[in-house]
């Protein structure tokens, strides 16, 4: 079996995929793949090639610092060690290609893998918990929005979601209680949407002319104003909650509206500890 030593300053995934996807080319051979992640000093890495040279095999490297990855060549020259640079000659031509020297900062690309991967569990978790569905989760939300219909609860919670925060919104329908799920989650994650009875009475006008007034008495302004009233009972119930007036404000004026208020609560928890 051929063993083979991957070394990164990052956690080795990049070079270990690499490899793999290349070892395709060779179905026959048999490998066995030692990462070892996080090396960032010369010591890390002469500890590396003792053990190749103990067990035998090759290193393949995605090391970003220069100076780290010069020692480690030049030690597995004098070791008679094979050994793979992958990150190295692409920095250098790309450097050359640029004119500006590399960051040598590790990890980035590792950094920059998690926050997309991030950002598509908060996207999928705000379609699942979209206008009350899945209520029954809703405390794994980090976020969750309450309101009547069109005050742009679902527009906020994508937006949001493309932050990286895991929303949920629920709908306040004239007459119809909240589940008790709602007021089980920790207080400050609610925010709830209140509006201009007149201003929402406008957007559902709109709304219901594209529908071809499909919606009935839905943008009646004595509706909307019960609407609102029940809405101001219900949320009434639950003091601690946050109340924001979204009238006449744009998606992103709400969503940092809402962001501010979630960072000023995480430094006073971190304070108090």
């Amino acid at each position: 079996m051929n063993r083979i030593y991957v070394i990164s300053d990052g956690t080795g995934k990049t070079a270990e995929l690499a490899m793999k996807a290349a070892m395709k080319q060779f179905p026959t051979v048999d490998i066995q793949y030692e990462r070892r992640p996080g090396i960032t000093t010369k010591d890390q890495a002469k500890q590396v090639v003792n053990e190749t040279i103990k067990t035998g095999g090759f290193i393949i490297h995605t090391l970003v610092s220069d100076d780290v990855r010069s020692f480690l060549i030049k030690q597995c020259r004098i070791n008679n060690i094979e050994s793979i640079d992958i990150m190295g000659p692409l920095l250098s031509r790309l450097s050359n290609q640029f004119s500006i020297d590399p960051s040598e900062n590790p990890g980035l690309f590792n950094h920059i893998n998690e926050e997309y991967f991030r950002r598509v569990e908060t996207m999928n978790f705000a379609l699942k918990h979209d206008d009350g569905l899945q209520v029954e989760k809703i405390n794994q939300a980090e976020i969750v929005l309450i309101g009547v219909s069109r005050t742009f609860k679902t527009p906020v919670s994508i937006y949001l979601a493309f932050k990286r925060w895991f929303v949920a919104n629920v709908p306040i329908v004239l007459n119809v209680p909240f589940n008790q799920e709602l007021y089980d989650i920790r207080p400050e994650k609610v925010f709830c949407f209140m509006t201009n009875a007149l201003s929402l009475s406008k957007l559902r006008k709109v709304r219901n002319q594209k529908l071809h007034d499909g919606a009935g008495f839905y943008s009646d302004l004595k509706h909307v104003k019960r609407e609102l009233l029940y809405a101001r009972k219900l949320i009434h119930k639950q003091p601690k909650w946050n109340v924001i007036n979204v009238t006449n404000k744009s998606i992103e004026e709400i969503s940092s509206e809402i962001i501010a208020i979630m960072k000023q609560n995480r430094l006073d928890k971190i304070q108090k500890n």
